[in-house]
């Protein structure tokens, strides 16, 4: 008996592999592989090639800089993006010549702060970065008062949203 490797044939229904994002998460995968994580008022970028063949995932918690204790922590998001920007580097692919998606951002105590709001801060300082380096953003869903569970096989299809309004239990695809 002549035992063989198993190969799979990439395929949009099954991943390759499931790389899950945590609160601080920076991930790169390659065409087939699943990206996904869930978000509250956190932040997660996708930067992919435009032939969608590579893509890095991040999953900010705080905007901007971190402190000198947390220098190296990719929950702020200085840190998880430049170690998307390296990590992409690192497989030949510019990141400024990306596109980004970016999920997230939402409020998750809106009887307490119905302005301004870490979700709010979070998103705001993820288009700004995207911006001031020439990415741009192809689709993003942020803002609103629910939970966004984010899901995307790398390669021709946008990524998936479904948002989870906290307030009313009530799921909605986006």
């Amino acid at each position: 008996m002549v035992t063989r490797p198993l190969t799979r044939t990439q395929s949009p229904t099954l991943p390759t592999s499931v790389l899950e994002l945590m609160p601080g998460d920076v991930v790169i995968g390659l065409a087939g592989d699943q990206l996904k994580t869930l978000l509250g008022s956190c932040v997660s970028v996708i930067l992919t090639d435009p032939r969608r063949t590579v893509a890095a995932m991040c999953h900010i918690v705080h905007a901007g800089p971190p402190n000198a204790t947390n220098a190296g922590n990719t929950a702020y998001g200085v840190v998880a993006m430049t170690d998307m920007f390296a990590r992409l580097t690192a497989v030949g692919v510019i990141p400024e010549r990306c596109d980004a998606y970016v999920f997230g951002g939402g409020n998750m105590f809106p009887k307490l702060f119905a302005k301004q709001h870490v979700g709010e801060s979070n998103s705001d300082w993820v288009l700004d970065f995207l911006h001031d380096r020439g990415i741009g953003v192809v689709d993003y869903c942020l803002g609103g008062n629910g939970y966004r569970k984010v899901s995307w096989i790398v390669g021709p299809t946008e990524p998936l949203v479904e948002t989870v309004f906290s307030e009313q239990g009530v799921n909605n695809g986006r």
